[in-house]
């Protein structure tokens, strides 16, 4: 087996695979270092965390990650908290993307799993032969590896997703029309949870991260990049779509600025011959209700599982892939469409007063009818994803 891609969901699969007893390799472009140290969101979903746990990969993440089962909306100028958590009985917990993957890399490689890192010129051979190959290049020289399979996780901006022949393949995207400028600053957090800011002049949002360190976001229009955002236009548009009169936002060094793309696509079938895409190989998901490592890991252990059943004989898991997938994947990429309607439309006022309008009636049916919250709980905790 070649593992193309150390991310969580090359991760999980090839640790998966390796205690199944089914031979791997694992290749990644960037250095180790490098992965285990860049700063990546981390909310999970509790049945993902629960599927980790299961698949005794979850250990820390369980023991340390902090655990948030409400936020707030702050909406003309006033808080409502809602409590998610009440209402499903399941909660978040909140482990930076970099420290999952720290652990998964090292539970592999620590068990001895062979990881080869900062490869280039990676391509796939045969694909629909009995004997596909990958090729690659690292500092010794070329190298080739013949494996019976392919799992393509290595992202949005790797090979793999290539090899999906245009002619049977459809690949729909999404675009947003807007951005968001990503923020890490060294401030404790100004509340114990999430805040999502709806505003006139755009959305914002507070993510605590760590005692001395808080996730920011901020809408951006198409087009503006970080030299149109130095850090007193920051903090300004921070207070203004977050602060209420009883809870100000508290400011620190910036350490970390990044526009964001706004935009989604799902590649269908995320399969190829002996080629099976997981992760932002086969669908990105904008970062707008926290799904992207969620589904990643949804995706793992569906393949991980369905390589297992297939050396034992049984090929339907393998077969049915993309079709056991894609349903969760449309249902996330339809949520955050939805909630991105609320989020960012009531920044549309002098533009299309009617969508912010829109907008603003759904927050109002959110937060006043017991049975919509509940729809939305279920939503955005992905209560019913349990694998």
């Amino acid at each position: 087996m070649a593992v193309v891609g150390a991310g969580p969901a090359g991760l999980t699969v090839a640790n998966l695979l390796r205690r199944a007893g089914i031979g791997c390799v694992l290749l990644e472009r960037e250095s180790r270092a490098f992965i285990e140290q860049r700063p990546r969101a981390g909310f999970i979903e509790e049945w993902a965390v629960r599927g980790l746990e299961q698949r005794g990969l979850g250990e820390q993440l369980v023991a340390t990650a902090p655990r948030h089962e409400k936020f707030e909306f702050r909406f003309a100028g006033r808080r409502h908290t809602f409590h998610y958590g009440d209402v499903t009985g399941q909660r978040h917990f909140v482990y930076p993307q970099q420290l999952l993957v720290t652990d998964l890399l090292a539970q592999y490689t620590d068990a001895g799993g062979d990881a080869v890192f900062e490869v280039s010129d990676v391509r796939l051979h045969d694909l629909t032969s009995d004997s596909p190959a990958v090729t690659f290049r690292t500092a010794d020289g070329e190298h080739r590896l013949d494996c019976d399979f392919v799992a393509g996780c290595d992202g949005a901006r790797g090979v793999s997703q290539g090899y999906l022949p245009p002619e049977s393949t459809v690949k729909s995207h999404h675009d947003y029309g807007i951005g968001w400028l990503a923020l890490l600053a060294e401030a404790p957090p100004s509340a114990d949870g999430v805040l999502f800011g709806i505003h006139p002049r755009g959305f914002g949002a507070h993510m605590a991260r760590t005692p001395a360190v808080t996730r920011f976001y901020l809408q951006t229009a198409a087009g503006e990049t970080e030299a149109d955002w130095p850090d007193e236009r920051v903090w300004t548009e921070l207070r203004a779509r977050l602060a209420v009169p009883d809870g100000p936002i508290t400011e620190g060094k910036l350490i970390e600025k990044r526009i964001l793309g706004m935009h989604n696509y799902v590649v269908e079938p995320m399969a190829h011959g002996r080629l099976h895409l997981a992760g932002e190989s086969a669908h990105l998901v904008a970062p707008i209700a926290a799904k992207g490592m969620n589904l990643a890991l949804h995706d793992a252990f569906l393949l991980a599982e369905a390589y297992q059943a297939q050396y034992a004989g049984d090929p339907t898991g393998l077969a049915g892939y993309s079709a056991a997938c894609l349903p969760l994947v449309w249902q996330y990429q339809e949520f955050s469409l939805w909630l991105s309607d609320i989020f960012h439309h009531t920044a549309a006022t002098g533009d299309n007063p009617f969508a912010a309008r829109i907008a603003e009636a759904r927050m109002r049916r959110l937060l006043g009818s017991p049975a919509a919250a509940a729809a939305f709980a279920e939503l955005y905790i992905g209560k019913n994803a349990d694998l």
